[in-house]
């Protein structure tokens, strides 16, 4: 027992911040032609440059920085696009709750550096580990974040500066490209998992669309996607138990 433990412990020793980054390069290609896309409705917003680099800095989340200048552009109240981006964010709750039993041996601010910069793509290369009996350790979460945000603003700010050159980035497919690698990580997951717990989760998938497409009729459909996925994430945590 004591040797396998210390094999665990070796093997989550040897991960390293620059095999974080390595393994982050595969979702580069989402985060770039999203963050292009992001920069290019913000300037359409009438955001400028620097506005749309501090959305990406401080707000670092695709979906809101969408809806952010989209509510800015129809002259929205402040709390509610505040309100707003909270409740769209919330997800990221529910993926750190996830993550963080992985990471209690750390301390409270190892933590919530990790927490502040997790977003469903690395949370989805993490997970895509965990499920394959992988460790993670905080020096390799680290290099999967940072290289992951650099690369986010960096390209915010491309999409701003070449917006105007870019008036439709749905034309070259940069709409889908955050659906196509999420259904690549999807894939990667399900190879891993063994027949009863893939047909548990399969049967969760369907689930949630079920609840989505129900609450849906009675709320607005960003909270719907946040109430579906807390109901059936409970739903989830019960039957696997």
């Amino acid at each position: 027992m004591k040797a396998s433990l210390d094999s665990s412990t070796n093997e989550t020793n040897k991960l390293t911040f620059l095999q974080g980054v390595k393994d982050c390069v595969p979702t580069l290609i989402g985060y770039i032609s999203i963050g292009i896309a992001a920069g290019i409705v913000g300037v359409a917003s009438n955001l400028s440059i620097m506005e749309v680099g501090l959305l990406s800095i401080l707000v670092y989340a695709g979906a809101a920085q969408f809806i952010i200048s989209a509510l800015l552009a129809t002259s929205t109240p402040f709390l509610v696009v505040v309100f707003t981006t909270f409740i769209v964010n919330l997800r990221h709750l529910l993926l750190c709750m996830t993550l963080a039993p992985h990471f209690k041996s750390y301390s409270l601010l190892k933590n919530v550096g990790i927490g502040t910069l997790v977003t469903d793509e690395s949370f989805g290369v993490a997970a895509n580990k965990i499920f394959r009996g992988e460790p993670i350790n905080d020096k390799w979460m680290n290099g999967l974040n940072l290289t992951a945000y650099l690369c986010w603003i960096l390209s915010c700010l491309v999409g701003a500066v070449f917006g105007k050159w870019i008036a439709s980035p749905e034309v070259f497919g940069l709409d889908f490209a955050l659906t196509a690698m999420f259904l690549a990580l999807l894939v990667l997951q399900l190879e891993n998992i063994k027949k009863p717990k893939l047909r548990l989760y399969l049967s969760l998938i369907v689930y949630v669309v079920i609840a989505m497409l129900v609450l849906s009729l009675f709320v607005p459909s960003y909270i719907a996607i946040i109430l579906s996925t807390v109901l059936v994430a409970t739903i989830g945590v019960w039957k696997d138990k």
